[in-house]
């Protein structure tokens, strides 16, 4: 891994063009997503941006109350950037942060980046019986 890549929780750093742009387009997650909606959900989370000097190059959001609840999303990096060590990096600064610290239960999905959040303490779930979603996946069409 390089060390020329930092990652910041400060959210006047983000690029939110980019951000709602790779979300809109790219993510299967959530593509079509609005940007008003990103707008809000960046504002009501803990961000982390990964920036090769002042470009913005990767991204992850933490929704959590910082005291027993944290949920993982929306975790990406630029085509470009990829394999380059940022995706840890970022994973790094997200385990680490202060206020993600002894939380309860810290949780997120994923369709094919199990490797990576393993190295991270992430399993599959060990009740999933008692786990339920409403799940939309048509919310931004």
């Amino acid at each position: 891994m390089t060390t020329d890549f930092m990652v910041s929780t400060d959210k006047s750093l983000l690029n939110v063009a980019l951000i709602h742009e790779f979300l809109h387009d790219e993510a299967r997650w959530c593509r079509g997503i609005p940007r008003d909606v990103v707008e809000k959900a960046i504002a009501n989370s803990l961000c982390f941006g990964a920036y090769d000097g002042v470009s913005q190059v990767g991204f992850a959001r933490v929704v959590t109350d910082c005291a027993t609840f944290a949920n993982l999303v929306d975790v990406f990096v630029i085509s470009d950037y990829r394999g380059k060590g940022i995706s840890r990096l970022l994973m790094d600064a997200v385990i680490e942060h202060a206020e993600l610290q002894g939380l309860r239960r810290f949780m997120l999905a994923t369709s094919d980046k199990h490797v990576l959040y393993e190295k991270f303490g992430f399993t599959p779930l060990g009740r999933p019986e008692i786990f339920m979603e409403n799940f939309d996946p048509d919310v931004y069409a």
